[in-house]
């Protein structure tokens, strides 16, 4: 298909559901308002096509907006179908997808429209973290419809012919369309708004369809199908891999599998979905590079902890653990991003990132692939914050901070052969993974062609996990 097809509001719904699976609810609902001759203006289904369907088998809710009627302008009645969807989803625990083409408030009704917004943003709201929300932006996604989408659990956007936008680009200042177009895919994709951009309008609903597979259909329920690989598989080169953890999950994944999540974004941090034994796994891992095509590197990244990392994978922990969705961690990480900008930010993010990771109940593991140092790595998922189990591959460092700086500090004033004769010391006795092991702060030293094996062994035995929490409305971190 061309990056330019263009699906109408209702073959979008066709496109992205089994076939001849939708049921259409609502479809005479019309407009009530009469004023500024809206009387005069036919509005079919007022601008938003409602209803259920199938995707594999399972049952989702979706709407889609139809901008050929009254430019997919939300009012009133429109609200009230996409509030009905919501209502019904929640009644019977299935997610909730809205296919975005809306140009915003229909301002002929003013305060109804205003309070149809409104509705939808609580509906949203009582929804999060009960029912899965995705929403996929098709042509116009402006003002409070931003929002509405920032509100769901994961957005999907066209390459082009797709706007998402709070303030249109012409209207940020000193800022204009042929300059920067704030509202593009790329744009809102690299700011981390946007989770998914594919190429055209039908790979973005091929990649909803995907994204579904993986999700449970509400809270308490979960998430597996049968698998079909070899659960004991070596991953023999899973420790050279671990550099970009995008090709080292996909490495460990059944069938070879990895959903990644905000791709574009703070891409020192991974984030997605694998399944092993058929199970859904939310995995998070630091990255040092990115591999190419042809696995060369083209991108590389300092092993650290930054401000944008954090907010991404603690939003994504929080995702998981709210779905029942257990989270695997690879770690690598020596400290924090040691910039002015970083340093007005980074200890709030981290502080997130560590209360997400110890707040969260579902089935966490993690494995130390090449460093874990200081307060950064106790972050990560550690042993320290709840993890469950944790690994380390055989060459593995974990520890306070580098040997040679550690014996520096340590050291000082005594000669290079001293310092470097203690740093080798400090290395044995306090940073190697089988240092930590003996403490019991790893589990297990595993090879890296075992990865895959270990981790289908553990995510089973850790199926039945409860854990209990003290009683509280929520925290403030």
């Amino acid at each position: 298909m061309s990056s330019t097809t263009k699906l109408s509001a209702r073959d979008r719904i066709v496109t992205l559901l089994d076939d001849s699976s939708f049921v259409e609810i609502g479809a005479l609902v019309t407009k009530r308002n009469t004023d500024f001759n809206l009387a005069q203006t036919d509005a079919p289904s007022d601008g938003v096509i409602t209803g259920y369907g199938l995707i594999d088998g399972s049952l989702v809710y979706v709407y889609s907006q139809d901008a050929e009627v009254l430019n997919g302008t939300m009012g009133e009645m429109h609200a009230k179908k996409i509030e009905s969807m919501y209502d019904l989803a929640l009644k019977v625990g299935a997610p909730v997808i809205g296919l975005v083409d809306c140009a915003g408030m229909r301002l002929q009704e003013a305060t109804d429209a205003l309070a149809g917004f409104g509705n939808v943003y609580l509906k949203q709201s009582m929804a999060s973290g009960v029912i899965p929300q995705i929403i996929a932006v098709f042509g116009t996604c402006g003002g409070g419809c931003a929002v509405s989408a920032a509100m769901s659990d994961f957005t999907f956007m066209p390459e082009e012919g797709a706007k998402l936008f709070v303030n249109s680009p012409n209207a940020v200042e000193d800022n204009f369309v042929g300059k920067c177009d704030t509202s593009a895919a790329k744009f809102q994709a690299e700011a981390g708004v946007v989770d998914v951009v594919r190429e055209d309008e039908v790979q973005v609903l091929a990649s909803i369809r995907k994204l579904v597979s993986y999700l449970p259909s509400n809270n308490e329920t979960d998430c597996t199908i049968d698998c079909t690989d070899d659960l004991n598989r070596a991953t023999a080169a899973f420790a050279e891999e671990t550099a970009d953890p995008a090709v080292a999950l996909a490495d460990i994944a059944d069938n070879g599998e990895f959903f990644e999540i905000k791709a574009e974004y703070a891409k020192e941090m991974v984030t997605g979905f694998i399944r092993l034994n058929g199970a859904t796994i939310g995995a998070v891992a630091n990255r040092t590079a990115v591999f190419d095509e042809n696995g060369k590197t083209s991108e590389k990244f300092d092993a650290v902890l930054t401000t944008k990392g954090c907010y991404k994978a603690e939003s994504f922990v929080e995702f998981c653990d709210a779905f029942g969705i257990p989270v695997l961690t690879l770690t690598n990480v020596t400290g924090y991003a040691a910039t002015m900008s970083e340093e007005k930010s980074v200890a709030i993010a981290a502080a997130k990132l560590t209360n997400a990771f110890a707040n969260a109940t579902v089935p966490k593991v993690n494995v130390v692939c090449k460093e874990a140092l200081g307060s950064a790595y106790i972050t990560m998922n550690s042993k320290h914050i709840g993890a469950d189990m944790v690994f380390a591959l055989e060459d593995a460092k974990i520890g306070m901070m580098d040997a040679k700086l550690a014996a520096q500090i340590m050291y000082a004033g005594e000669s290079e052969e001293v310092r470097n004769e203690k740093a080798a010391e400090y290395d044995a006795m306090q940073s190697s993974a089988v240092s930590a092991a003996k403490r019991g702060y790893v589990d297990s030293i595993i090879s890296a062609d075992a990865v895959r094996q270990q981790l289908v062994y553990t995510f089973e035995m850790l199926y039945t996990k409860r854990e209990a929490r003290p009683s509280k409305k929520h925290g403030t971190v």
